[in-house]
């Protein structure tokens, strides 16, 4: 899940290079925090949270298949 985030997310930014990852596991949920630049943030949430929606919605749909519950934080 990590590289699908990452990579998810490195498309969309103007920096790549600054885009973090970081998966905090637990036995039925895993947070996943992802930390992009100050002047990026805007285009990883979209206009009216559309984009953060679609990745949240991306990840809801493997959790189900994995039976596995994903959060998506984003860390400034």
């Amino acid at each position: 899940m990590k590289e699908l985030v990452e990579g998810i997310a490195k498309q969309l930014v103007d920096r790549p290079d600054s885009v973090q990852v970081k998966v905090i596991e637990s036995e039925h949920t895993s947070v996943i925090e992802l930390t992009v630049d100050k002047e990026d943030m805007g285009k990883i949430i979209g206009r009216e949270g559309k984009t953060v929606k679609a990745i949240r919605t991306i990840l809801g749909a493997v959790g189900n298949k994995l039976k596995k519950r994903f959060v998506l934080e984003i860390v400034n």
